[in-house]
């Protein structure tokens, strides 16, 4: 696995042995990126379920300006530290050593991307951005990138966001979600 694009592109990335998470491809990230941007030109980035922290290095290297990562198993905690310091901007980074709900009751400040690829998929993507918009974490321009299973079936609607864009990646959906 590697950083696909931006300043820090064709770096490796470390990932998690085992089946605690699933890593996105190159493959699905490069088509996510280019669903939704390709680059940017500012903002944070909020990473809920960061596994190896790959999506959020990934944004930040095309542009967006900050990055917090949640991450509750401490091994994939190691690899996204890991990851964050061969970007050799560390600065740009905040990894909270929590789970998500408990992330989402200490956040403040909204974010203008957010990235979601929970394990259970369907009811934790509509509760967390349900908690999101109540606690005004989302940006008046957020995109909402969800990663699921291709078999999950998201609400058009959640929170005031409605589907974007959709699409299949061999098992996996990406589903982006705005105002």
């Amino acid at each position: 696995m590697r950083v696909v694009a931006g300043k820090y592109g064709g770096r490796p990335l470390k990932t998690l042995e085992g089946r605690t998470t699933r890593p996105t491809t190159d493959k699905v990230k490069g088509a996510i990126f280019n669903m939704i941007g390709p680059y940017f030109d500012s903002g944070r980035v909020l990473d809920l379920y960061a596994g190896s922290g790959s999506l959020a290095i990934e944004a930040v290297s095309r542009g967006m300006e900050a990055a917090v990562l949640v991450e509750k198993d401490r091994r994939a905690q190691a690899v996204i530290s890991q990851n964050i310091k061969m970007t050799k901007e560390e600065q740009c980074f905040q990894l909270l050593k929590m789970d998500s709900g408990r992330a989402l009751d200490l956040l403040s400040d909204p974010f203008d991307l957010v990235l979601l690829d929970p394990p259970y998929a369907k009811e934790q993507i509509a509760a967390d951005l349900e908690k999101m918009a109540e606690r005004q974490l989302l940006s008046e321009e957020v995109l909402v990138v969800c990663e699921t299973d291709k078999s999950v079936r998201l609400p058009e609607e959640i929170a005031g966001l409605g589907i974007w864009k959709q699409k299949n990646y061999g098992i996996s959906k990406v589903t982006v979600y705005v105002r």
